[in-house]
């Protein structure tokens, strides 16, 4: 029994339960310190005392939310799914953190409209890309008391490409784009969309300023502030890039490179930038750069590493993927950049760039019929991007040869198929074919187009093309049709040019006419007094002396003065320590030429000595070796002494040729020996 009493006693000592009340206070205590591992353990303990308590749940899923344990509140949400409680907003909340926006927008459908709900599904938009629809919301927003809206809604704007309408929205909100550093910034980034960088430079300038003083405001570390403000130190660079200080503009990039910072997407947008700026220079290390900001998934999807793929825009990640691609295709990596770039036509199926990429692709392969019809199938899907495609496979087919795909291509795009620059291109391409007469239809077409039209410049440009076409009909010997152009353009427009070609096309067709509009023309300056007859039997203008213009004629009747220039005398500049009165001796007029073709240099002579011995070191010559070996000297006559030597030196000349070529003694010894 004595046992059983003890555990009684020990029971009995155990610590009391903590009251719930306690627990809820304990709770608010920790979230107004932001200390949210603690609110997460006590909310446990609320809920290991009270399951289901509602505020006890979404205290802690807030919690793990803070601390960025996004797939534990998602596993608490589902774990409770069979409690009487609507978390679908912070399961909404959940899935836009992960990046599963679709998701996160069909969660969103089965909430009431609110101020949060509005504020979140605008947040998911905004990162769809689906700009307009974002700002909607802002709009229908504006009228409530929302902190910070001015922020996403100039934000919003930048990103839908209406930069134009931040001012307006600003004075409408009665707030300054200084009064907050991240304002100051989004508007700074709408001037650069509108490319007034030296204003945006100066408001980023006061936007990082005000940024430093209210973050130390709020004892913020030195490198908390650096990460928070690192977006304003890359939108610096890039204004300087854009401004042309690109020694700048690449110091700035690679300091912030080397700071390894903590924010990702800054760093990826810094080397993405120096990349651009490199341009074809160091292809291979900028591709090992982005390499390690792109990475490849489970079944060959691309995506971008850590938090970039959430954190950047739609249109960052876009410039991301291009320049690894363009690298590429200048790498010759030809088959990574076939796949990659067909990837990115179905990520950014809202994009131009891709296909055009695509199309750039099978050029680089010599599939140009390939390339062309890829641009013209997306040319009809997308007729919001009709111009960009045409143009496009416009130049992939005039470059390949293919003339009438290009006049085809440059003939459908409606903005510009009647501008003179498109027509004289469609006229080029035609007369390459040889088809005059569908170069003619296109011209007359133009002439026909710009007559009807009610725009303000449209007479300059008829006037261009009718002159123009009359010049091509002439050409082509329609001098009829050009007459009657010409005719047309001297009615309108009284051009010299256009009576100068109407005479000229009139002396073909109708001398009398040509000669009466040849009356209209206004007589050259210095022909009176100039007998015709004279002047066509000389053999032409005379050339001026310096043979750039022809003489003047008014200069034959008359006598012109020659007027002497007096040229002005300077002293001559003499070196430094030159005294012109004791100049010396003058200096050798040879001194520029080199030493052995001065009329001074002697070669060095050879040594006779080294032509006698030949062969290995210490080799003695065959002659001196016999002398060695023999007795003593051998008595004989003179004649045959003469007979002996003059064999031996023969014999030595057809043992060694070259040795007695190259050397003068030979010859010597043998005319002492005739002696």
């Amino acid at each position: 029994m004595a046992p059983k009493a003890k555990e009684k006693a020990k029971g009995s000592s155990s610590q009391p339960t903590i009251s719930i009340e306690d627990l809820f206070t304990s709770l608010n205590k920790f979230i107004g310190k932001k200390e949210y591992a603690q609110v997460v353990k006590v909310a446990e303990q609320v809920l290991s005392t009270a399951p289901g308590d509602e505020d006890a749940l979404r205290c802690k899923i807030v919690a793990l939310i803070n601390t960025d344990n996004i797939d534990g509140a998602i596993a608490v949400i589902q774990s409770s799914h069979k409690l009487p409680i609507d978390l679908s907003f912070l399961k909404a909340y959940c899935l836009y953190r992960l990046n599963k926006l679709d998701e996160a927008l069909e969660y969103l459908k089965s909430q009431e409209r609110s101020t949060a709900t509005m504020l979140l599904e605008s947040q998911i938009l905004y990162r769809l890309g689906r700009m307009d629809a974002c700002l909607d919301i802002y709009q229908k927003l504006q009228n409530l008391s929302v902190d910070s809206l001015e922020v996403n809604f100039v934000a919003g704007l930048v990103g839908a490409g209406r930069s134009s309408e931040v001012q307006r929205v600003l004075e409408a909100l009665k707030v300054k784009p200084s009064s907050s550093f991240e304002l100051a910034y989004n508007t700074a980034c709408s001037l650069i969309e509108r490319n007034n960088y030296v204003d945006a430079e100066q408001l980023l300038l006061s936007a990082r300023r005000v940024g430093q003083e209210s973050l130390m405001e709020d004892n913020w570390a030195d490198d908390d502030i650096e990460n928070e403000l690192a977006p304003i130190a890359v939108q610096l660079a890039y204004v300087q890039q854009k401004l042309g200080n690109t020694q700048e503009a690449v110091q700035a990039y690679l300091d912030m490179i080397k700071q390894n910072l903590d924010d990702e997407p800054s760093l990826a947008i810094a080397t993405n930038n120096l990349i651009s700026l490199r341009g074809l220079k160091e292809v291979s290390d900028s591709l090992k750069k982005l390499d390690r900001l792109i990475e490849k998934g489970e079944g060959g999807q691309f995506r971008l590493a850590g938090a970039l793929e959430s954190k950047l825009s739609v249109k960052q990640k876009e410039a991301v993927y291009v320049n690894r691609a363009l690298l590429l295709v200048h790498a010759n990596k030809i088959d990574q950049a076939r796949e990659l770039v067909t990837a990115l036509v179905g990520m950014f199926p809202d994009s131009a760039t891709p296909v055009l990429l695509q199309a750039a692709v099978l050029v680089r392969e010599n599939k140009a019929s390939r390339a062309e019809e890829v641009l013209g199938q997306f040319a009809g899907k997308f007729p919001d991007k009709l111009k960009v495609f045409l143009l496009a496979r416009a130049q992939v087919a005039a470059a390949a040869g293919h003339f009438q795909v290009a006049a085809e291509s440059l003939s459908k795009i409606p903005d510009i198929q009647h501008m003179p620059a498109t027509v004289a291109t469609i006229v080029a391409l035609k007369e390459r074919l040889g088809d005059i007469d569908g170069a003619e239809l296109v011209l007359d077409n133009a002439i026909e187009w710009w007559s009807n039209s009610m725009s303000e410049d449209n007479n300059n440009k008829l006037t261009v093309i009718m002159q123009e076409a009359a010049s091509f009909k002439l050409k082509h010997g329609r001098q009829e049709e050009a007459l009657k152009l010409f005719e047309e353009l001297v009615k309108n427009n009284n051009n010299v040019d256009a009576l100068v070609g109407l005479v000229t096309t009139a002396a073909h067709v109708n001398v009398e006419k040509a000669e009466a509009y040849e009356k209209k023309l206004k007589s050259l300056p210095g022909l009176k007094g100039i007998n015709v007859d004279d002047l066509e039997a000389t053999s032409g203008a005379k050339p001026s002396e310096n043979g750039s213009r022809l003489v003047n004629i008014e200069g034959h009747d008359e006598t012109k003065k020659d007027k002497t220039k007096k040229k002005r005398k300077r002293k001559p500049r003499y070196p430094k320590g030159f005294d012109p009165a004791h100049p010396g001796p003058p200096p050798d007029p040879e001194r520029w030429l080199p030493k052995r073709e001065r009329s001074t240099f002697r070669p060095k002579r050879k040594d006779k000595r080294a032509a006698n011995v030949r062969g290995s070191q210490g080799a003695v010559s065959r002659d001196k070796h016999e002398a060695g070996n023999s007795d003593g000297p051998v008595r004989s006559s003179g004649a045959d002494n003469v007979d002996s030597k003059a064999t031996n030196s023969k014999s030595s000349q057809t043992s060694s040729s070259k040795a007695a070529s190259q050397n003068t003694g030979g010859s010597k010894s043998k005319k002492k020996s005739r002696k």
